[in-house]
């Protein structure tokens, strides 16, 4: 145990950057008991709070992730100003590429500490039943946030889009140990482990549930483990799973009224259409490194395409987050990250969000009524006429419309097998849709590890 707390702490301060106060690493406990098992609920709800400062890191949730599913889609595009996300525009990766291995790296960080929250012994832990209880709790949403980390990790290096024949996924570490080696699973097995710690985190929290939502929007909550629910089974396919999560969560929160939509988004734990945030704030601000600075500050290095921005329909106030460039250009830069200090919360999941799942499940199976009654709340809260109907294109380009710059699109035309537009952008090469496994882990002598196709030298 305490090669591995070594190991993680250095991980977290060489990875997570400037971080806020609650980083896990940084409290006094952590000092103090360095060498020694987590005892105490304190401690595992500190070590929780370390998985949410991985997350918000610029080279995950802070920034890049984000980026990437923005960049190759047909709604935005990176102009390539202070050289930012050349490789990802250009699909020019190599096995070196620092997106392709900081993302790997940042995400693997937090597997590893949710995997410490996760096989803590909750008979070592002091206080009696009480404290042990709350530790299931946080055990709960460690798992929860394993099944998160490993779909994102799927979608970006897993073989699930590219038709490769090994449909090869991702490593698959369910405890820490620094020193193993292991190889890649396929996508179905994948898949699998994310179902097992979504369904077996949900259960450990609604076991517990006294404990949840104590910090409001910033924790992981019940909510939220089916919001993600309805996002994973929603990307799979499994229209009638995501039609049961969406009803679960249907009327807990509202879609934001079109005279409060600018303004919700500098409203950090407090929307009533947010259901989970990362907490940043002045001390985790991520300066001149945040989705803020590329969108609209500085760089402006990733722009909405005219096309896209011409979607929007008179009265529809989205566009008000949606600023023109200088000398008409038609160069628009997203104003959903309001704070050039980059101090906003990151919105992760919006209820309008479940929302639009539920109208796609509902259109595949469901009750068109249903669908309909679902897409007239976002409709008729944006400043648009309700509408009679409602159809696969038609959510399509709403999604588009509701959800942009949020990190959606590219996932969201890989799914539905959107041939129409110009996913590949540089490319006729399918394989690299899906990013390099990082040189440093493929180069490790004894690795069971294999690299994607498509790059170096690698066919």
């Amino acid at each position: 145990m305490k090669n591995i707390k070594q190991t993680l702490l250095l991980l977290a301060l060489s990875l997570a950057g400037a971080s806020c106060s609650e980083d896990f690493v940084k409290t006094e406990f952590y000092q103090s008991v360095e060498q020694a098992p987590l005892t105490s609920s304190t401690e595992v709800l500190s070590a929780v709070r370390g998985i949410y400062s991985s997350m918000r890191s610029v080279n995950y949730l802070g920034r890049d992730y984000i980026a990437y599913a923005e960049i190759r889609s047909d709604e935005m595009y990176s102009n390539g100003r202070g050289g930012y996300f050349a490789s990802v525009n250009k699909y020019n990766m190599t096995s070196d590429d620092n997106y392709a291995r900081d993302t790997y790296t940042q995400i693997y960080t937090a597997v590893a500490k949710a995997n410490i929250v996760i096989n803590t012994d909750v008979n070592s832990i002091t206080g009696g039943a009480t404290e042990q209880a709350k530790v299931k709790f946080y055990q709960g949403q460690a798992k929860v946030l394993r099944a998160v980390l490993f779909f994102d990790l799927l979608k970006l290096y897993g073989q699930k889009y590219t038709g490769h024949a090994e449909q090869l996924g991702i490593v698959l570490p369910l405890v820490y140990d620094s020193g193993a080696l292991q190889a890649r699973s396929s996508v179905s097995a994948t898949e699998a482990q994310i179902e097992a710690d979504f369904a077996q985190g949900l259960a450990l929290m609604q076991a517990n549930s006294a404990y949840n939502g104590t910090e409001g929007k910033v924790e992981l909550t019940i909510n939220a483990a089916l919001a993600y629910m309805s996002r994973y089974y929603l990307y799979k396919g499994d229209y009638a799973s995501v039609r049961n999560y969406v009803s679960q969560l249907y009327g807990k929160y509202s879609v934001i009224p079109k005279d409060s939509y600018v303004t919700s988004w500098t409203l950090s734990n407090s929307a009533p259409n947010s259901i989970f945030e990362l907490s940043l704030g002045v001390q985790g601000a991520l300066g001149t490194n945040s989705l803020a600075t590329i969108y609209k500050g500085s760089y402006r290095n990733i722009v909405v395409k005219p096309a896209m921005y011409s979607t929007y329909a008179t009265g529809d106030v989205r566009k008000d987050v949606i600023i023109q460039g200088a000398s008409n250009t038609f160069r628009y830069m997203l104003n959903k990250y309001p704070s050039l200090q980059g101090s906003d919360n990151l919105k992760l999941i919006r209820y309008e969000e479940v929302l639009l799942n539920g109208v796609e499940a509902e259109l595949n199976g469901g009750s068109a009524a249903t669908a309909l009654q679902y897409y007239n709340e976002i409709l008729t809260n944006r400043g648009l006429p309700a509408a009679t109907s409602v159809s696969m294109t038609e959510l399509k380009a709403e999604r588009a419309k509701e959800l942009i710059g949020e990190g959606f699109r590219m996932w969201d035309l890989l799914r539905w097998g959107d041939t129409t537009t110009p996913l590949l952008g540089e490319t006729t090469n399918v394989n690299l849709l899906a990013f390099p496994i990082p040189r440093a882990v493929t180069d490790i002598t004894g690795t069971p590890v294999k690299a994607n196709p498509g790059y170096d030298n690698y066919q």
